[in-house]
């Protein structure tokens, strides 16, 4: 259990490093939060047959099950890291970053494509840096972390 008891900090850690530099951006370029995650939840709730309520109460549901989905991704690929991590694999959180990285982005994204929330195809670059670019910092944060706890 010790993978996991590992990965699960250093998700914590990773997850909280891709919203400081997810809000590090909105800072810098002024842009707003994207309401993927609240739309992501809305589609869900419909599927599933879960009631949200209605007005504000069903927006501020929305961003509220939108949000703890971006920490259930954060926290389970951080558990999914350190069950990895003990089969083997490069140590170095500089090798190792990019996977966790890039799952926490397929976590987050393969949902809002498969609901028709969002089409990767049709980003623009900055589009792609904006999503990138904190999950690399996730990846990196959560493996440097994982390597610090061992």
């Amino acid at each position: 259990m010790q993978p996991v008891t590992k990965g699960l900090p250093a998700g914590a850690v990773g997850t909280v490093a891709l919203s400081l530099a997810t809000y590090g951006d909105m800072l810098l370029r002024g842009r707003p939060s994207s309401d993927m995650p609240a739309q992501v939840a809305d589609r869900l709730a419909d599927r599933t047959g879960a009631g949200l309520g209605e007005g504000e109460a069903k927006s501020n549901r929305e961003q509220a099950v939108g949000a703890v989905l971006g920490y259930v991704t954060g926290l389970g690929v951080g558990c999914a890291y350190g069950l990895r991590r003990r089969l083997g694999g490069p140590p170095s959180p500089w090798t190792a970053g990019p996977l966790p990285g890039a799952a926490a982005m397929a976590g987050s994204d393969l949902p809002a494509f498969a609901l028709k929330v969002t089409d990767p195809a049709s980003w623009d670059l900055t589009s792609w840096a904006s999503d990138v670019v904190p999950h690399l910092v996730y990846g990196f944060t959560t493996a440097s972390v994982y390597e610090a706890l061992r």
